[in-house]
């Protein structure tokens, strides 16, 4: 086969409302997602078995390949495959890993829909149907939404997607501090009990003023320095808006003229980027 590319972009939750815990233990949300114009690029090559190598400047802090959600996503490939008597082949997957690792713009799931999209090609199934769907969803939960790619409503775990229509690309600034929040420990930090709801869900899908992240608080909490983001970015002229994307680490400035010239540590990780 001729080898091909496919993009994996980071995922901005705009808004990102926890509406309670589930009996199941899993946590409702609602969030606004749309998507950056930066993220990380998967090659898929042919080979005598299937490999993983990740190369660019975070490839370093990724778990080993029996741990890798690509390797997921590949066996969700190879079983989707057999059922529907196809053959997925052999296949050399080259991933460059240009987003910080558990940063909270959703570069594993993006690395994993892109793969999975992949995987897919290669066996000849190119619709994104149920199945695939729902196999994301098992991979993990912000995977279907990057299956979409597209600006929409997210809301459960992740499994009900309602695109937006006429979203409006928005100038941003990407920021992070360069410190691991691992996502557990972020809503371990909300304490809720099974069962027991939280906050109200979103208004308006339109209207920010009355958006938020509900993960904000706990996540600040174990990593001070997002607060610290945050203020820099609130206090730069030109920023509209700033807010922690996901489970955090990473900060977004909205900057509608492009212009914004935060003040901001050399040394952490920083991404001009449209969303859309």
């Amino acid at each position: 086969m001729r080898p091909f590319s496919l993009f994996a972009p980071a995922k901005i939750n705009l808004a990102l409302h926890v509406l309670g815990r589930r009996a199941d233990g899993y946590h409702d949300l609602d969030s606004i997602v749309a998507f950056a114009d930066v993220g990380d690029w998967l090659t898929f090559a042919d080979a005598d078995h299937f490999t993983i190598t990740a190369e660019g400047p975070f490839a370093g802090d990724l778990p080993q390949a029996s741990g890798n959600i690509i390797a997921k996503a590949h066996a969700a490939a190879s079983d989707i495959a057999r059922r529907r008597g196809r053959v997925l082949p052999s296949v050399a997957v080259t991933l460059e890993k240009n987003l910080p690792v558990a940063s909270g713009i959703g570069g594993g799931s993006a690395n994993a829909a892109a793969a999975l999209k992949g995987f897919l090609s290669l066996a000849g199934i190119e619709e994104m149907d149920e199945e695939v769907i729902a196999a994301g969803l098992m991979i993990g939960a912000d995977v279907p939404v990057c299956l979409s790619g597209l600006a929409c409503r997210m809301r459960g775990v992740g499994e009900h997607i309602t695109p937006l229509a006429n979203f409006a690309p928005l100038d941003a600034i990407l920021v992070n501090p360069l410190v691991e929040v691992p996502t557990p420990d972020v809503f371990r930090g909300l304490a809720l009990d099974k069962g027991q709801r939280y906050r109200g869900a979103i208004a308006d899908e339109r209207d920010p003023a009355n958006w938020r992240n509900d993960l904000a608080a706990p996540a600040i909490a174990l990593a001070p320095v997002i607060a610290e983001v945050l203020q820099r970015l609130s206090a730069t002229p030109g920023v509209t808006r700033a807010f922690m994307s996901g489970s955090g680490a990473t900060c977004v400035g909205l900057c509608p003229d492009g212009n914004a010239t935060p003040d901001l540590d050399p040394s952490w990780w920083t991404a001009r980027t449209v969303l859309g």
